[in-house]
């Protein structure tokens, strides 16, 4: 399990970005695969949350997934809702509820504001950052009183720049939607990479939030042990393991 530097200093929060170790599963989902929406045997599953639950200190009926779809729906909580919600960001102010992302590439995102006791998380790939999920999470915690000065963010662990190869249409369109959107994108040898984290970085600079850390952990590189939808497809695995982020008031 990774923390954050900058979340470390809060104590009423509990908080944790895994990788797959130290779960239950075997084979291609080797071993903490917390993706219900895989093929993986789902006791293996359930067990791998607990877990997770246990490491973060949280019931696991109050573990809050969602149904993501790489959208910019976001949904405010208060309670453990009956069904799962079809979005990818998760906002709250009540304790015990811990808000789960997962990942096999894209950046999970939390955002918190320290003096209003309100966290969010949220699911990051490029359709979201492109859709502008991170604008719109930060607008509904603006909503709930929330002062952009006063917001934390930690992008976690996500695939790098240097294995996010990408075609020649992906890079126009994001330089359609912004010609400043150049920067984040490197030619190398006639190929093309995006840094999704940093894309991420930019907008949540561009907003106004200052306070901001990147986990440097590459989901691709087999060395860091997490799962990735990108390095499973290269080795025509027909399925993939997702890492867990979770964020929690005590």
């Amino acid at each position: 399990m990774i923390k954050s530097r900058i979340l470390g200093k809060y104590k009423n929060i509990s908080h944790g970005f895994f990788n797959q170790l130290g779960g239950c599963s075997t084979g291609i989902y080797k071993s903490l695969n917390c993706g219900i929406g895989s093929k993986d045997n789902k006791r293996n599953i359930n067990k791998n949350l607990k877990k997770v639950c246990k490491k973060i200190k949280c019931s696991k009926k109050n573990l809050i997934l969602l149904n993501q779809i790489h959208s910019n729906k976001v949904f405010s909580i208060n309670k453990t809702p009956k069904k799962k919600f079809l979005g990818d960001a998760l906002i709250t102010s009540k304790s015990k509820l811990a808000l789960g992302i997962l990942t096999a590439d894209c950046a999970p995102v939390f955002i918190i504001d320290p003096k209003k006791k309100i966290i969010s998380a949220t699911h990051v790939g490029w359709k979201g950052a492109y859709k502008k999920i991170i604008y719109k999470t930060i607008c509904k915690l603006k909503k709930k009183g929330s002062n952009i000065k006063d917001l934390l963010a930690v992008i976690g662990p996500c695939i790098s720049k240097q294995n996010y190869e990408i075609k020649k249409d992906f890079l126009k369109k994001f330089t359609i939607q912004n010609k400043k959107n150049v920067r984040f994108f490197t030619i190398y040898k006639k190929k093309i990479f995006f840094s999704l984290n940093e894309y991420i970085l930019g907008q949540l600079k561009d907003i106004g939030v200052k306070n901001v850390e990147i986990i440097k952990k590459d989901t691709y590189s087999y060395k860091n042990n997490f799962f990735s939808s990108r390095r499973s497809l290269k080795n025509n695995f027909n399925d993939f393991g997702r890492n867990i982020s979770v964020i929690m008031i005590k």
